[in-house]
């Protein structure tokens, strides 16, 4: 039988979770959405005809609208402010939880959602999509493989400058909680390897249109004796990087560089004597598991899978909230000067 869903947060965000459900056959196979929520009603409502989803249950309580459906399933696509009271809402009524990022505005939330989750025994899982893309896993799939030796290094760039409009233009530490969660994951998924501390430089540039922290620079020291390094902006204008950034990988034998697309570089040591021994290429490795690269929907399928199987969700919150922890730390080392231990934050 097909599990019950019910939608919460019906704004430009959602398209993408409807799309997802609509278009892949494993979710399309699995999912029957029963229900929308929405503190606009006619913001459900529309999107309800946009794609044409029929007799489906809206309202804006999302309480109610779970226990008329009976429902299995909660997506939570609403702002991260209000992210622990929809998620809480849905664990409590008995709902699995699939949730947008970030996990949660504090960490305290974050924990209270994590304590939720094992005590109901749900499953509370987050939507970090850049894992399930061809580029992450393939950058994983070579450090695991130890095609440029033990990593000690990691350095991501990130600079375009998107006008979004809404919520994001008004809210604090814009870059670091609501995109730079997205770089920082992954390469925690990419390197294996534990974030320690952080040291963070936050600004809000000249001619930014955001309230609040539309830039950062950020340090941290991973197990391993290795560093990951972030510069990144959103009220860059100019040449952009990719959405997914320009990382550079350091190993003890070679570099790996990826442009955020399709262009990889590994380069290991070459043979020319002097001051410098030049480099040789080697293959990046295709990217395992090819029927999970799709991005927001294999985090859907991986999310499914999960529940239906038993088995631990790749985005489960008790692991996502060492990403979140790395966001916070670089958020308070932003605001006292000072770097931050992030084993504190667990």
């Amino acid at each position: 039988m097909k599990m019950k869903a019910v939608l919460c947060g019906c704004g430009a965000m959602a398209k993408g979770w409807l799309r997802a459900l609509q278009t892949n056959e494993e979710l399309g196979d699995a999912i029957e959405l029963v229900g929308l929520v929405d503190l606009d009603r006619a913001t459900a409502a529309a999107l309800a005809t946009e794609f044409d989803l029929g007799d489906i249950v809206i309202g804006t309580d999302l309480a109610d609208v779970l226990r008329q459906c009976d429902a299995d399933l909660l997506f939570d696509v609403v702002i991260p402010s209000a992210r622990h009271s929809v998620a809480a809402t849905g664990l409590r009524h008995g709902c699995h939880v699939l949730s947008e990022k970030p996990l949660a505005s504090t960490m305290q939330e974050a924990r209270d959602l994590t304590r939720l989750a094992a005590e109901t025994g749900k499953i509370h899982a987050v939507v970090q999509n850049r894992r399930f893309i061809p580029g992450i896993r393939r950058l994983r799939r070579a450090v695991e493989a130890g095609l440029i030796g033990d990593l000690t290094g990691v350095h991501c760039d990130f600079f375009l400058g998107p006008h979004f409009g809404g919520f994001r233009e008004a809210m604090d530490n814009v870059l670091l909680l609501d995109m730079a969660v997205h770089t920082l994951d992954a390469a925690r998924f990419v390197s294996g390897l534990t974030p320690l501390s952080v040291y963070c430089v936050e600004t809000n540039p000249s001619g930014s249109w955001y309230a609040h922290g539309a830039a950062a620079n950020a340090i941290y020291r991973l197990s391993g004796d290795a560093v990951l390094t972030y510069r990144g902006s959103w009220c860059a204008e100019g040449r952009p990087t990719s959405w997914e950034g320009s990382w550079r990988l350091v190993g003890s034998r070679g570099m790996i560089t990826w442009d955020g697309d399709a262009g990889f570089d590994v380069t290991t040591s070459g043979d020319e004597t002097g001051l410098l021994a030049g480099f040789r290429t080697l293959e990046m490795p295709p990217a395992p598991d090819e029927d999970h690269v799709h991005g927001h929907a294999s985090v859907m399928v991986d999310f499914v899978r999960a529940v239906r199987s038993g088995a631990r969700p790749e985005t489960a919150s008790d692991d996502n909230i060492n990403s979140l922890a790395m966001i916070f730390g670089a958020i308070e080392s932003a605001r006292t000067g000072v770097p931050v231990d992030l084993q504190a934050k667990e």
